[in-house]
């Protein structure tokens, strides 16, 4: 067992103060304080040196180092000279390599109180200026998309049919069980209601048209934005910081148009189509209730969900999903298009991709529903 480290002091003269350190002085255990010393300088008088006396010293690390440079810069502050010739001879080389290059003057940071009305107006320029970079990206989007119909863009098919595959086949999985849930938890909520008046029947009214109507379009946009957008900002966030993206303005190829456009694309034609399949998806979850717990039959469920959901309904959820595809490719690549040049930096534009992308799509909901109130459909 190693002896426990231990401080003891002694004076050999009225202004000098011997310190004997004991034991084992690492970081493993429960080590003295400095303010010990200081203590004990405080209640003697006219201390004007300061000895060490290591020799009953077992072992030592970093932890010994730090009280010892506290020790130190304490009796530098009072005008208390320290004596280094008792230390091991380790100790004193790494003080002496501290003390050989000096801290440079306003490295450390000192914590300064900001007033909140500069803090608003640092948000406010921060917000403006980011306003103005996210209209300068749909701009130069919109620009592509008008090239690519003009058949002068620039981009291989092959990033737009993987794309595509990527975001369409391979979310089928996500979107099935999250949809399927979905119109559960509608037909639940709904049955708890109907029952009290015997109409369990009109679920398939409440499931259908919510999902067919919003519903479905909602919730395929929030997982295409947490699956997908985060995917593409991380993958253009990545070639931000390998330089990638400045390789292609060099050979005078348009990062809008080789990388943005097909993610663009790719989003606007399999949203709906994932769309569609997120309806039958919610409408079957509530199949599930309503035949398997509420005592409707399958062909009343159908023909009840057949009267209750138009052309409309599917229309509007239709355009609902074009939008959200459309929303979530240009977040995701606003994002790694800005993306600083380290790898944390990839990490916050997947984060803020995937953020900016639902409330994108929370908000263009919102507009949509009120358009529709508006008009009357």
């Amino acid at each position: 067992m190693s002896a426990q480290p231990e401080i003891t002091f002694s004076r050999p003269s009225n202004n000098t103060l011997l310190v004997a350190l004991v034991g084992e002085w690492k970081l493993g255990g429960k080590l003295p304080s400095p303010e010990e010393v200081r203590r004990q300088i405080e209640t003697s008088t006219g201390i004007k040196r300061i000895f060490f006396n290591t020799e009953s010293l077992t072992g030592w690390d970093s932890g010994l180092l730090t009280f010892i440079v506290k020790v130190i810069d304490y009796c530098t502050k009072n005008n208390i000279r320290v004596e280094r010739e008792g230390l091991p001879q380790g100790v004193r080389r790494l003080l002496d390599l501290a003390s050989a290059v000096p801290e440079r003057k306003g490295a450390r940071r000192e914590a300064k109180r900001v007033p909140i009305l500069a803090r608003v107006g640092e948000s406010a320029i921060m917000f403006w200026r980011s306003a103005k970079e996210m209209l300068a990206f749909i701009g130069e989007a919109a620009i592509a998309f008008v090239k690519m119909l003009a058949g002068r863009a620039k981009f291989r098919p092959h990033d737009l049919f993987l794309t595509i595959q990527e975001s369409g086949v391979q979310a089928l999985p996500i979107v099935s069980l999250i949809t399927v849930l979905v119109g559960l938890i509608l037909a639940f909520v709904g049955a708890i209601q109907l029952r009290m008046f015997g109409a369990q029947l009109y679920v398939a009214d409440i499931v259908g048209i919510a999902m067919v109507r919003v519903m479905g379009a909602i919730m395929t946009g929030i997982i295409m934005a947490g699956r997908t957008g985060a995917a593409f900002a991380a993958q253009l966030g990545t070639m931000q910081t390998n330089e990638e993206i400045d390789a292609l303005r060099t050979l005078g190829i348009s990062p809008m148009e080789f990388l943005v456009l097909p993610r663009m694309l790719a989003l606007m034609l399999m949203m709906p189509l994932l769309c569609v399949y997120a309806d039958l998806m919610g409408i079957l979850g509530g199949v599930i209730v309503g035949v398997g717990m509420l005592g409707i039959t399958p062909m009343q469920y159908y023909n009840e969900t057949k009267a209750a959901v138009s052309l409309t309904n599917i229309l509007i959820g239709l355009f609902h999903s074009a939008v959200f595809g459309v929303l979530v490719a240009l977040s995701g690549c606003l994002r790694g298009m800005q993306c600083g040049r380290s790898a944390s930096a990839v990490g916050e534009a997947t984060t803020s991709a995937v953020v900016t992308a639902i409330v994108s799509i929370i908000v263009a909901t919102a507009i949509i529903t009120f358009a529709c109130q508006v008009l009357g459909i």
